[in-house]
């Protein structure tokens, strides 16, 4: 089961998290055994930055489910697949696909799951610019998380919805903004890949966007930046 893997995960342990559900996983001979590690394995290939790992298990997971036929199979590719799609910026089929989850999910009626897809699909929204939708999205499973008394989902929950404004200067949209915030405090692109479940690519491509509308070339100059216009 990928709860050790999930722990190490959770401790900030990613590369130790993934070789420990990939062992997991390559050990596994009963194929409903590996549909249940399958998406641990692409939330912790996401975390690590191994996109091409967590890809290759969604593209299992979804050809599993399609087998089995099974609801809950079913909502797990569709959430598998949607996070990778927005670990991957293509954030189209990243809502359509958690759209799916969420739905599965609820006709299904696990809360946590059904939460965990409203969180993804609030990201999904933010990387778009669709912070009204986004903040319905959080805040509902927010509430869920609360019931539940899932308060480290809570904590995640406060530090998408804390965003001081819409419009941010120089053009930064809410997703750079919140990349800077974190550059700002210390933050490595990895760590923030981590934390904001995107690759470290991508992370890569906003922090140059960044440093190109702000008119910076180091990280020292970005954080000065930051601070003086009240991101920081």
């Amino acid at each position: 089961m990928p709860g050790m893997a999930l722990l190490k995960l959770n401790q900030g342990h990613n590369d130790t998290a993934l070789a420990s559900i990939s062992e997991a996983l390559a050990d596994a001979t009963d194929p409903f055994v590996r549909i249940q590690l399958m998406p641990a394995t692409v939330e912790i290939a996401i975390a690590a930055g191994d996109l091409p790992a967590a890809t290759a298990a969604a593209r299992q997971l979804g050809e599993a489910a399609e087998s089995t036929g099974t609801e809950a199979h079913l909502a797990w590719a569709a959430h598998a697949e949607g996070r990778v799609a927005l670990a991957e910026d293509r954030v189209t089929q990243a809502v359509a696909r958690l759209k799916v989850a969420r739905g599965w999910w609820q006709d299904l009626a696990m809360p946590y799951e059904l939460a965990r897809a409203r969180v993804d699909l609030g990201r999904a929204h933010l990387a778009r610019g669709d912070t009204d939708t986004a903040d319905l999205e959080l805040a509902v499973a927010r509430t869920a998380f609360i019931e539940l008394g899932a308060l480290p989902d809570v904590a995640i929950i406060d530090t998408l919805m804390h965003r001081a404004r819409s419009e941010w200067p120089s053009g930064l949209t809410d997703r750079e903004a919140e990349v800077l915030r974190m550059l700002a405090s210390g933050a490595t692109n990895r760590s923030i890949a981590a934390d904001l479940v995107l690759s470290e690519r991508t992370v890569d491509r906003h922090v140059s966007n960044i440093f190109t509308k702000i008119d910076v070339s180091s990280r020292s100059a970005a954080t000065a930046w930051a601070i003086r216009h009240g991101i920081a």
